[in-house]
């Protein structure tokens, strides 16, 4: 989908499907987290990941960087295929990749210091030894706007915004190229968020960094991010650029994800009209045939059932896997207007 060349990681028909049964009399079934994603990510730019809790977002982040091993699928970093290297190989790979977690408490160990916890990456690669270990955190504790006075302290004696600083000065400690970003202002008062935001969009320009941030907070998203993949029930939807995925959202999904955006202007937000989805996300054991938003989809058709729509390139750079929209009737709420069929953009 990336069309310069540029990509830092590519995502081929990535799967990760958890076995769940089994046994004697008992039938094998699969949770089906990512089911076949395809994605390309390019250097130095922020990807949005966005959907709702239990889309698997948190998976295919984890599964790229192996935290997670995938079922199937090649994830591509500088040309290698990180879903397929070995053990050893794997390790070497990981001073390039990092992940700053959900929780900013819970990815801390409480019985060691902050100087430890930032050192420890350092020590694990042996990038660099006894005092200039010491040296190296206090100036990645600076960098993350925290007092070098604090390297002693454990994390329970600080914020929760401190300690998600504490958790980027962690994965920034083997100077890595690419960070997952898990719903790193989800625990966060809002204030925090904004100061953690601002944070992570000044280190990517000093150290040209690409991220992948995933949230469900679409302010966040529109907020740090160059482009936005839309993902429901382990498929993306929708991709496009950070700015035109909210001014002209083409995928239903999309469109009512967007519309839960609160909008400051309290006289806008008033008229505004919220689209609520019925009924709830399909179970990814047993997910729908066809279209897997068809259940919900107030637009959907019989097509739609037994169709799996492709993600194509409805308008340029901006993709979406529909079949009742192409390139030519890129808007499904004219198509349904005048009573349209299947129109095979995604067949």
């Amino acid at each position: 989908m990336n069309e310069n060349g540029n990509d830092l990681i590519s995502i081929q028909d990535l799967r990760v499907h958890f076995k769940i049964g089994g046994g004697l009399f008992k039938e094998t079934k699969y949770v089906k987290a990512v089911d076949g994603v395809s994605l390309d990510i390019k250097k130095g730019e922020t990807l949005g990941l966005v959907g709702e809790s239990g889309c698997g977002k948190s998976t295919l982040g984890k599964a790229i960087l192996r935290l997670t091993e995938p079922t199937g699928g090649q994830v591509f970093y500088n040309g290698k295929d990180l879903a397929h290297l070995g053990a050893r190989e794997m390790r070497e790979q990981r001073k390039n990749l990092q992940m700053i977690f959900q929780d900013p408490y819970a990815s801390l160990n409480p019985r060691m210091t902050v100087g430890q916890i930032i050192g420890e990456p350092i020590r694990t690669f042996g990038l660099k030894n006894g005092k200039s270990i010491e040296e190296r955190v206090q100036d990645l504790m600076e960098t993350v706007g925290m007092s070098r006075r604090f390297v002693k302290r454990y994390p329970h004696e600080f914020s929760g915004g401190q300690r998600q600083r504490i958790g980027i000065a962690r994965a920034l400690a083997v100077d890595p190229e690419f960070i997952v970003a898990d719903e790193p202002i989800s625990a966060l008062d809002v204030s925090i968020q904004a100061q953690i935001m601002n944070l992570m969009e000044r280190l990517q320009a000093e150290k040209n960094l690409t991220y992948l941030f995933i949230s469900h907070d679409l302010r966040a998203v529109r907020h740090l991010s160059d482009r936005v993949a839309v993902m429901y029930l382990g498929k993306i939807v929708e991709l496009a650029g950070g700015k035109e995925v909210y001014r002209e959202p083409l995928m239903p999904y999309t469109i009512a994800l967007i519309s839960a955006v609160p909008v400051p202007d309290p006289e806008i937000e008033a008229k505004r009209e919220r689209i609520i989805l019925k009924g709830d996300v399909p179970s990814p054991i047993n997910p729908p045939s066809g279209c897997p938003f068809h259940t919900r989809c107030p637009y959907a058709i019989e097509d739609c059932k037994r169709i799996v729509p492709k993600l194509v390139e409805i308008k340029p750079k901006h993709y979406a896997a529909c079949i009742r929209i192409n390139p030519e009737k890129p808007h499904i709420e004219e198509n349904s207007k005048e009573g349209l069929g299947a129109i095979g953009a995604g067949v």
